[in-house]
């Protein structure tokens, strides 16, 4: 007998099931084919490192869900996944990366199986793991179905998060303190960066009492003083020196659920225009937890950041945040809702969001950020407990 050490209760996953199914049929769709590794996790429970080959789930309005994939990952599944292990499905081994036959082959064989090969099937076409010659391969071997785009249709789903689901974020959000306070203790001038990013995965992987770490879906991010002009650099052998700034993005992960978490530190002197911007970047921050309140848009929060920016003649051309909650590689964001000017969704209690302000100006940058919660009344909840500032080391 295979032990499941299922993340969730058995009450949640239907939960998740209903919704979903509820989204389906309003969309018109017959069957679902759910690519995107997150989706697949949060619908069934499987986790596996293996979504650099074709697998998914399918989704049915009346029937439990099938975990479909490589052969040897389907040992994974039976392991891993809430339905019984008739429900997991495995390809053979020469599909894999071959020029001569694909593995959709096989997805579509099973659907004819199953008589489920016409009507409308819906899959996520704006998707990291779903290519383009998996949907023409589709396309040839399903030649009487509908296809219908069902990018996000999973995705909204998450985005209120259940008490189960909240657990696991402020796990998460203890590893995240427990990151920033063991690199704020030890970086110095003289110190290279690949020994603190060293640091970040051991503190982060070694997790908490009560939450052991998992591998964050965003390796950790620093860059210092003029590279932090580029929001996405990662870590070198270089070592950090006085009169820079350098800010650290990174994030705990508890069983796949993150809670990102960014602050900068300044090693010396800071000069007055960080300082000025640091003080305008506080202040909007302030001011967009405060307008993070169920019944508020998400245009709310973009737009109470901005104005003290603006007047200390800040301008930000992106987006100041994103949903998060469970992910893969290569990003722990959950790619529906932005907080930005134009968009004006409605803000829902059990939202959770990365409010991500950061400033990356020509020769220089600055990160100060929340993961927050959208509570049932009064401004929004972070799940860290840390100063919201610029940490100075002289």
């Amino acid at each position: 007998m295979i032990h499941k050490d299922l993340p969730f209760s058995q009450g949640e996953y239907q939960r998740r099931l209903t919704k979903t199914r509820a989204a389906m049929d309003k969309a018109g769709i017959d069957v679902l084919f759910v690519t995107d590794p997150s989706n697949q996790n949060w619908l069934t429970g499987y986790d596996g490192w293996s979504f650099y080959v074709h697998q998914g789930v399918l989704i049915f309005p009346d029937d439990d869900p099938i975990w479909w994939g490589r052969r040897q990952d389907a040992n994974g599944g039976v392991r891993t996944v809430w339905m019984d292990d008739d429900r997991v499905q495995g390809y053979a081994d020469h599909f894999v990366q071959s020029t001569v036959r694909h593995p959709m082959q096989d997805l579509a064989q099973r659907l004819r199986n199953m008589g489920r090969a016409t009507g409308r099937i819906g899959v996520e076409m704006d998707n990291y793991y779903f290519s383009a010659k998996a949907f023409a391969v589709m396309q040839a071997e399903l030649g009487d179905a509908t296809f219908v785009d069902a990018t996000a249709l999973v995705n909204w789903q998450r985005a209120v998060k259940s008490d189960e689901e909240l657990a696991c974020i402020r796990k998460a959000a203890a590893i995240s303190e427990k990151i920033i306070d063991g690199l704020l203790e030890r970086v110095e001038p003289g110190v290279p960066k690949n020994q603190i990013t060293a640091e970040i995965f051991r503190d982060g992987i070694r997790g908490v009492d009560g939450a052991w770490g998992d591998y964050p879906a965003i390796v950790p991010l620093l860059p210092s003083g003029s590279d932090a002009a580029a929001p996405h650099l990662t870590w070198n052998g270089r070592e950090f020196q006085k009169g820079e700034a350098t800010f650290f993005e990174i994030s705990g992960c508890y069983r796949r659920y993150h809670a990102p978490f960014c602050r900068t530190l300044f090693l010396g002197k800071p000069g007055d225009t960080i300082l000025r911007a640091e003080a305008a970047l506080t202040e909007g921050l302030e001011a967009g937890l405060e307008a993070a309140r169920a019944g508020n848009r998400a245009c709310d929060i973009a737009n109470a950041l901005a104005a003290p920016l603006e007047r200390a003649g800040i301008e930000r051309g992106a987006r100041c945040g994103y949903p998060i909650g469970l992910s893969y590689p290569p990003d722990w964001g959950e790619r529906t809702i932005s907080l930005r000017a134009e968009d004006e969704t409605v803000l829902e209690p059990g939202m959770t969001f990365h409010f991500m302000p950061g400033l990356w100006m020509d020769d220089w940058g600055l990160e100060i950020t929340e993961s927050i919660l959208i509570t049932e009344d009064g401004p929004a909840h972070t799940f860290c407990n840390r100063p919201r500032k610029m940490f100075v080391k002289d």
